[in-house]
């Protein structure tokens, strides 16, 4: 058990990360999937698009209170910085979700809900690092 918490400790972070980076999957997800399955056809690439960009913006908020207060523990004076620069680290993310989401739905004519969950996995792994290292980077206060 001792070493269970040692290991705990050690990874707090990274868990904690997996486990809000799941949940704002999920909201990610959730989202998508109301907003396709009821008022945007995903079969039309803008639909499709506006589609993943409400999504974004619904994950991004929960994603930076979250990561903020829970993951990183973030005090920092420097709020609308950090805010900003959790933001513009997600745009390029979601640069990469609906380039992704283009190429394999709008293009190749994949499922869409495969796809977006796939493409998740990517988004969270960079939006770790964008974090991590940059935004919430705790030698910048």
């Amino acid at each position: 058990m001792k070493k269970f918490k040692q290991l705990i400790k050690k990874y707090k972070e990274i868990i904690l990360y997996l486990v809000f980076g799941f949940l704002t999957t999920i909201v990610s997800l959730v989202s998508y999937y109301i907003l396709t399955l009821t008022i945007l056809n995903p079969k039309n690439a803008i639909l499709l698009q506006i589609a993943n960009i409400i999504s974004w913006i619904v994950s991004v908020l929960f994603a930076y209170f979250t990561n903020k207060k829970y993951v990183f523990d973030s005090k920092t004076n420097k709020k609308l910085k950090e805010f900003f620069g959790f933001f513009f680290g997600r745009v390029t993310t979601l640069i990469l979700d609906i380039i992704i989401m283009f190429l394999f739905v709008s293009i190749f004519h994949f499922n869409d809900k495969i796809i977006k969950l796939i493409s998740q996995v990517f988004i969270i792994i960079l939006n770790y690092i964008i974090s991590k290292f940059l935004v919430f980077n705790k030698n910048d206060m």
